[in-house]
């Protein structure tokens, strides 16, 4: 028998679109092309002369329609809704009834008091609290999750019983601006949330031992929404006061007075006369100080106002740096390489 050839037909070779096609105008023939797509009518249609080049092209835009008579003639690209709310318990898939008209209106209150869960109620109740303060300071919304990520921990497991929703809130606050590195003071959020700054302290201390024994022994529980572990922080020291202040009392030059003010604030631990002060007070002189001596003084009233201090203990501190001005205010403190003016000692003012 003969052998039978084997089959050496060519492969096919893969299909590959080229790109050095370009459809251009057959009439007027202009390069590049000023073609422009039809999508209502699916033509491709040449805007120098008016010739359909193409016909049914299709449309590769997104096919997403809206049909709601709420949206007020914006765009909602949105198909399946919001997607799920992590700090609400439940799957929240339920459907809600549209309310509008007298017979929707009376299913709507009825399904809602069916539904709806007291305790998530309440925790929508508190986010809104969170964020309406937070906002107020401008936080940002990594303060405001990382405190909702707190009270929703002290609401799951029932913490700190017998304490107002009020207080609590203040001391998520008051933490989650120590965790995202934007503290505030107790004063502050006083002033905010009108709870005194002797319960907003006893609520941070009872919420900083339940985060910390959340874990076990040897774990750490987590406090915010960005998965970092809760660590326990000093309290708020001068030197993060300062660029705060700095920017409230808006300095032309900004930059280099916060600079030198949180440098002093860094040496002012060296002064033993002020020890246990206030780091408000302490910021507020740093600043008055710098000021002086880059030659854009601010007066201590200005600063205080600031600080939320009075003007006479401004300027006590100040009178401490003053005394110890020899021993801070030296070259090898204020190198040439980080700071671009040296700090002129003799332009501070006697008081």
């Amino acid at each position: 028998m003969a052998d039978t050839a084997p089959d050496v037909s060519p492969k096919v070779a893969e299909f590959r679109e080229d790109l050095n096609n370009i459809l251009i105008c057959r009439d007027c023939k202009e390069f590049p092309p000023n073609l422009i797509e039809e999508f209502s009518s699916g033509d491709m249609v040449c805007t120098s002369c008016g010739v359909v080049v193409g016909d049914r092209i299709i449309d590769t835009r997104s096919e997403w329609r809206t049909f709601s008579n709420d949206d007020q003639g914006n765009d909602d690209p949105s198909r399946v809704g919001d997607g799920p709310n992590v700090m609400i318990n439940g799957d929240q898939l339920q459907t809600t009834i549209a309310f509008d008209g007298k017979n929707a209106k009376n299913l709507s209150h009825l399904q809602n008091k069916i539904t709806q869960d007291k305790s998530s109620k309440a925790l929508l109740q508190a986010y809104r609290d969170i964020q309406s303060l937070t906002d107020s300071f401008n936080g940002g919304t990594q303060v405001a999750n990382a405190a909702k990520h707190i009270f929703k921990l002290v609401e799951d497991n029932k913490a700190l019983k017998g304490k107002s929703q009020e207080a609590i809130i203040a001391g998520c606050i008051f933490i989650a601006c120590r965790q995202i590195n934007v503290p505030r003071t107790f004063r502050e959020l006083y002033g905010l949330t009108k709870v005194s700054k002797k319960e907003i302290g006893r609520v941070f201390k009872q919420l900083e031992a339940f985060l910390q024994k959340m874990g076990g022994e040897d774990e750490i529980a987590k406090a915010s929404s960005l998965t970092q572990q809760y660590q326990a922080k000093g309290s708020t020291s001068a030197v993060e006061l300062c660029a705060r202040y700095c920017n409230n009392l808006r300095f032309h030059n900004n930059l280099e007075i916060e600079q030198v003010a949180k440098q002093l604030a860094r040496l002012s631990t060296s002064v033993a006369d002020l020890a246990g002060r206030s780091p408000l007070s302490v910021a507020a002189a740093c600043i008055y100080m710098a000021s002086h001596l880059m030659g854009h003084p601010r007066t201590s009233k200005e600063i205080a106002a600031v600080a939320g201090v009075s003007d006479g203990t401004v300027k006590t501190a100040y009178r401490y740096l003053l005394v110890a001005k020899d021993e801070i205010i030296r070259p090898e403190n204020f190198p040439a390489e980080d700071f671009k003016k040296a700090p002129d000692a003799s332009k501070l003012p006697v008081n």
